[in-house]
């Protein structure tokens, strides 16, 4: 099963770690297409920066689609590849799987 690793600002990691928000975004590009479309991933690491010991969280990934995303999460005024976002993980437990 595959993993995806999202690098977040500041603000929208936080609010995923508070439990505020509950999906992330990324625009439908190229880079994202060929990341995205006809994969499966089981879970997302999220970080807060490139920092090798940067803070970071798991979460379960519940879907991948593409539709309108919240804009007060930062999803802007288009269609969007929108991650619903499960269970938050230990992150303990990433290099065991």
């Amino acid at each position: 099963m595959r993993r995806l690793h999202l690098t977040l600002k500041k603000q929208w990691f936080d609010m995923i770690a508070s439990g505020e928000k509950v999906e992330e975004y990324r625009e439908i590009k190229p880079y994202w297409q060929k990341r995205l479309d006809g994969r499966y991933y089981r879970d997302v690491v999220f970080k807060h920066g490139y920092a090798k010991d940067a803070p970071a969280m798991r979460f379960l990934i519940e879907n991948i689609e593409v539709k309108r995303g919240n804009p007060e999460w930062g999803a802007p005024d288009c269609d969007v590849y929108v991650i619903s976002l499960g269970r938050r993980m230990p992150l303990k437990e990433l290099h065991h799987d």
